[in-house]
């Protein structure tokens, strides 16, 4: 057990540096100075040895993020939860989290980031149907608010992996300012502008509203 521990956090450090592309079974060995078939041994190969470390990080930031959203609340509150949950983790868990945003057939094949995201956004999705009922909005509506919200928490949350900058409690709290005031003011129907839509369907602002009897 000892031994597979060490293999799992040299791989994890290697995934996090250079990807699962770049990463090389030779290389794992190498750096936990073990031979190849050790290597092969406990994970099979480095697709092995990869899913369980992606396998581990999933888990990980599910419970950070469920876990945040246990035990109800106001929704200010659980936004507020979410966000610094997941700084937190990015916090504690650089590599992990450079892992899970990385792009790798074998990732799509065990769950990946947005995946997890994805399961994050369906739990989000009850709390604003009971919210947009109480605020007289449709709850059908929900699942779209629920993604956009959850995705905008999530990118901030991989820009911030680099820039480190302001603190995570900054961050966060510019993010509920976002997300909680952008759903305080939503309409009841909202709809494009009227120039938007007309260049949407290939009109310009200077054209629409002209009629044929107009052009001739």
């Amino acid at each position: 057990m000892q031994r597979r521990a060490q293999l799992l956090d040299v791989s994890r450090k290697l995934f996090a540096e250079k990807g699962f592309d770049g990463t090389s079974v030779e290389e794992i060995a190498a750096r936990a100075e073990v031979s190849k078939p050790v290597v092969y041994e406990h994970f099979g190969g480095k697709e092995g040895v990869y899913a369980v470390v992606v396998d581990r990080e999933v888990q990980g930031l599910t419970g950070a993020l469920t876990g945040a959203l246990e035990g109800g609340g106001h929704p200010k509150v659980l936004v507020e939860r979410t966000a610094l949950a997941l700084l937190s983790y990015i916090e504690s868990n650089e590599a992990g989290f450079r892992i899970l945003v990385r792009d790798s057939p074998v990732a799509q094949a065990i769950g990946t980031f947005s995946s997890l995201i994805g399961d994050v956004a369906t739990q989000v999705e009850h709390l604003l149907a009971d919210q947009f009922k109480k605020q007289g909005l449709d709850p059908k509506t929900a699942p779209i608010y629920a993604q956009m919200l959850v995705g905008m928490v999530a990118l901030t949350g991989q820009w911030w992996l680099d820039a480190r900058r302001p603190g995570k409690a900054d961050v966060a709290a510019h993010l509920v300012n976002l997300a909680w005031n952008g759903l305080m003011g939503l309409e009841r129907r909202p709809t494009l502008t009227k120039a938007t839509t007309n260049e949407t369907i290939g009109q310009s602002p200077a054209t629409s509203g002209r009629t044929a009897a107009d052009d001739s």
